[in-house]
């Protein structure tokens, strides 16, 4: 009986990656015949599994959408992007679904192995959410790597990984890692570096395979004792390549409310008003000065004039 569940689920497993399985493949990946394979998936389709057989020479087995949703078969990578995932949408990051998610991911840790559930608790407890006006642009975070990040700052051990910085340079870092924080939709890393002797923040998506030492260390204090305002000043402190001023046709108060602290709104008059940010890149200027919904005007630079128009341009291309 044992050997049957474990293959049963081994055939889930197979199903579950939605592909067409011709049923020779699939007997032969588990080392049944076909009609022991014919009877298991008859046993997943009691269970509620609605899997499409189709017969002949070339027939196989697919799993299809069904009108309920049964039991899911995760891998350990699988289960903790998805509690990562809902976490995140649990704290406000989706308007609307906060309670919804918190309700998901009790049912998920519940039915957690124990080392899995360590992992993401660490990262609750182990994470600064660092509130900040937009959001910054989309960034790919290994989920596994942000745990093995967030148990080394629970458990106070040293961390190695490789790090690709802002200019593209490639170094190995090693660092006694403090707390993450969780800022738009970046993560960043806040660490004393080992070897520069100083306090340093990582963007997440730039670390590269992160490894436990298994060397302890006390914990440092860290400068202003908060995590996420670190982040944020270093962030501002980062030389960038261009100032962009716009001016808008609305009080400054209205304006604020978009731009929040990714740049500097100061009054004109009543009714007017200019926007100061420090960018590297032209899209987040572009995308406030549109969505505020009021005429502006470009003061400077001249190529974020051109790339406003050049996006003007293409909205058009895509909407005539």
């Amino acid at each position: 009986m044992a050997n049957t569940s474990a293959r049963m689920l081994r055939l889930l497993s197979l199903l579950q990656t939605h592909r067409y399985w011709p049923g020779g493949e699939l007997a032969e990946r588990l080392e049944v015949s076909a009609r022991t394979l014919r009877r298991d998936v008859d046993r997943l389709r009691e269970l509620g599994y609605p899997v499409d057989a189709s017969r002949g020479v070339a027939g196989g087995y697919q799993l299809q959408s069904g009108a309920a949703m049964p039991p899911l078969l995760l891998d350990d990578e699988e289960a903790v992007a998805i509690a990562v995932g809902l976490r995140t949408a649990a704290g406000g990051a989706v308007d609307g679904i906060e309670e919804t998610s918190m309700r998901a991911l009790t049912k998920v840790i519940q039915v957690m192995p124990p080392r899995l559930r360590r992992r993401v608790e660490a990262l609750r407890s182990f994470t600064v959410p660092a509130f900040w006006g937009g959001t910054s642009a989309n960034s790919s975070v290994d989920a596994m790597s942000l745990t093995v990040i967030a148990s080394s700052c629970r458990d106070d051990e040293r961390l190695r990984f490789g790090y690709t910085a802002h200019d593209g340079e490639e170094t190995k870092r090693h660092v006694e890692p403090h707390r993450l924080v969780s800022l738009g939709r970046r993560w960043y890393l806040v660490a004393w570096d080992v070897e520069r002797h100083d306090w340093r923040t990582f963007r997440a998506d730039r670390i590269a395979d992160p490894k436990p030492t298994g060397a302890r260390f006390r914990q440092r204090d860290l400068p202003g004792g908060d995590a996420g305002a670190f982040v944020r000043d270093r962030l501002n402190a980062r030389p960038t390549q261009y100032e962009a001023i716009v001016e808008f046709k609305a009080p400054a108060s209205t304006v604020r409310e978009h731009v929040a602290q990714w740049g500097t709104v100061e009054p004109v008059t009543d009714e007017t008003c200019r926007l100061t940010m420090r960018t590297d890149t032209f899209d987040w200027p572009a995308l406030i000065a549109g969505s505020i919904g009021v005429d502006f005007e470009v003061v400077q630079p001249p190529e974020l004039r051109d790339h406003i128009r050049s996006m003007g341009e293409l909205f058009l291309r895509h909407t005539a």
